[in-house]
C-alpha cells in the first residue's frame, strides 16, 4: 500500500459519475496508467501515476486500465471495469505488494475487476457495442514531450483496429472537472502544504553561510519523506546568489555565501497532490536594506494579486492588473521610470524585464494543473499566487508564492501558517 492515507472510494466513484454525465450516448471511455519509464540498463524510474486515472479510480500502480461505459448493453456489471495484472509468487518475491481484486474494489469502488489477460476479448466486445470511444491524451497546454504514453499508443491501435468508430477526447471533460476541487482534494492539498511548511521551518532553523544548495535540498527531502510525502511535487529549486534570477534553476550545487539570498521554490507531493511554495530568505539571517526593499515590494504585489483572485475574474485582466501594480513597485525601486513605461511595447510591457512570468496557475494533481484558461475563476478552484522581481545585475531574485483556494466567502490561503513577512523570517532565523 502507498505511504499516504488512502482517499475514500466514494470520492473516486463520484468523479466517475461526473465524467459519465458528460459523455455522449452509447460511449465507452478507456484510461491507462502511466508506463514504467526506462532509466538505464534494466532499471526504471519510480512510477508516478497518470493523474486522470488516479482522479477517477485512486489506483496507484502500473498496468491498470479503467473502463467507463454508462448504460452498457451487457448490463450494469460492465458499466465500470478495472483491468490489472495478476500477481503471483514470483512478483511477490521480487517486487512485493501488488493489488488483488478485493483491494482494487476497496480503493476505487469498482466492483468488476479483471486480470489483464482477459482484456483483449472483453474490451473488443465492449468497443464493438459502442458508437464512441473516449481516449485520454495529454492536453495540458504546458506539455512539450516527444514520448508517447500508453493512452496515445492505445489511440493509434484503436484507429487502426476500429476505423469506423468515432474517437472522442476525454481531456475537455477532465479539465472541466479537475478545475474545481472537492473537499477531499482540498484536505489532501492542505496535508501537502503542511508537510511543505514543516520543511521550510526546518530550513529556517538550519541554513547558514558556506552550506551547499544541495544540503538544503537534502534537508527538505528528508522532512518530506519522514512525514509521508512521496517526495517533491516537481524538481525543487534551491537557488542562492545569482541563481535566484534563473527561473527554473535545478542544479542546486552552488555554495551559499554570507550576504546571499536563497530562493526556494519547492512543494511536497502527498497522495499525488502537489503543494507549491516559494520563499526567499537571507542566508545569514538578515536582509540587507536593498534586499528587504525588493522583498517588501514583491510582498505588496502578492497581497494585491491575492485580492484579485476572486470568482468571476479572468486570467487576462487579472495578469494585466497585477502588471500595473508591479509597474508602480518597480518605479519605487528605481528600476523603471514613467518615461520608459510611456514608450513601452504593449505586447511586452516594461515590467516584464524584471517580472517575466505569470502570477498564477491552477494547482492540484499536477503542479500546473489541468484548466480551461478561457474559463472565469470560480469557487472551488485552487491557484498559486507567485509574483517575483529579478535583478540579475544586483544578484537579487525574490519570488513569494502561496496556494490559494477560492471559497464562497473569499480566498483561503492553504499556506497561511508558513512564515512570510520579512521581519518574521529574520526573527525565526536568529532565534534558533
Amino acid at each position: 500500500m502507498p505511504k499516504y492515507e488512502l482517499l475514500p472510494s466514494h470520492f473516486f466513484q463520484k468523479n466517475r459519475e461526473n465524467f459519465a454525465a458528460e459523455m455522449k450516448p452509447n460511449s465507452i471511455a478507456i484510461f491507462h496508467s502511466n508506463d514504467l519509464q526506462p532509466r538505464s540498463g534494466d532499471t526504471t524510474f519510480t512510477l508516478r501515476q497518470n493523474a486522470d486515472l488516479f482522479y477517477l479510480s485512486g489506483l496507484d500502480q502500473e498496468e491498470c486500465i479503467l473502463v467507463i461505459y454508462p448504460n452498457c448493453p451487457k448490463g450494469a456489471d460492465y458499466q465500470e471495469i478495472v483491468f490489472t495484472k495478476a500477481t503471483n509468487d514470483y512478483i511477490r518475491v521480487w517486487e512485493g505488494y501488488k493489488y488483488n481484486r478485493e483491494q482494487v474494489t476497496q480503493i476505487s469502488g469498482v466492483r468488476n475487476v479483471q486480470w489483464l489477460d482477459s482484456k483483449d476479448i472483453l474490451l473488443n466486445d465492449l468497443i464493438c457495442l459502442a458508437d464512441h470511444v473516449y481516449i485520454n491524451g495529454n492536453e495540458n497546454d504546458r506539455a512539450h514531450t516527444e514520448v508517447r504514453d500508453k493512452n496515445e499508443r492505445f489511440a493509434a491501435e484503436i484507429r487502426q483496429k476500429y476505423p469506423l468508430h468515432q474517437l472522442e477526447r476525454s481531456q475537455p471533460i477532465m479539465k472541466k472537472l479537475r478545475m474545481y476541487k472537492h473537499q477531499t482534494e482540498v484536505d489532501t492539498l492542505q496535508k501537502a502544504c503542511n508537510i511543505t511548511e514543516a520543511a521550510f521551518r526546518s530550513v529556517l532553523k538550519n541554513v547558514a553561510p558556506n552550506q551547499n544548495e544541495y544540503e538544503v535540498e537534502a534537508l527538505i527531502t528528508y522532512e518530506y519523506l519522514r512525514r509521508g510525502a512521496s517526495g517533491h511535487a516537481y524538481n525543487p529549486i534551491v537557488a542562492g546568489g545569482a541563481n535566484t534570477c534563473v527561473l527554473h534553476y535545478n542544479d542546486n550545487c552552488r555554495v551559499l555565501n554570507d550576504g546571499d539570498l536563497l530562493l526556494l521554490d519547492v512543494g511536497a507531493e502527498y497522495a499525488n497532490y502537489a503543494a507549491d511554495l516559494s520563499r526567499t530568505i537571507p542566508v545569514n539571517g538578515r536582509f540587507s536594506p536593498r534586499q528587504k526593499a525588493v522583498y517588501n515590494a514583491v510582498l505588496r504585489v502578492k497581497k494585491f494579486a491575492e485580492s484579485q483572485l476572486v470568482a468571476g475574474n479572468y486570467y487576462e485582466p487579472y495578469n494585466a492588473e497585477v502588471g500595473k501594480f508591479m509597474e508602480s513597485e518597480l518605479i519605487g525601486l528605481g528600476l523603471l521610470d514613467k518615461e520608459t513605461i510611456a514608450k513601452q511595447n504593449p505586447a511586452y510591457p516594461a515590467y516584464k524585464r524584471y517580472f517575466p512570468h505569470g502570477t498564477s496557475h491552477h494547482l492540484g494533481l499536477d503542479v500546473h494543473d489541468l484548466c480551461l484558461r478561457s474559463e472565469h475563476f470560480g469557487v472551488g478552484m485552487v491557484f498559486t499566487c507567485e509574483p517575483g522581481i529579478y535583478i540579475p545585475e544586483e544578484g537579487i531574485g525574490i519570488r513569494l508564492e502561496d496556494d490559494i483556494l477560492i471559497t464562497p466567502d473569499g480566498n483561503f490561503n492553504l499556506m497561511k501558517n508558513i512564515p512570510l513577512e520579512a521581519d518574521e523570517i529574520e526573527t525565526l532565523m536568529n532565534t534558533r
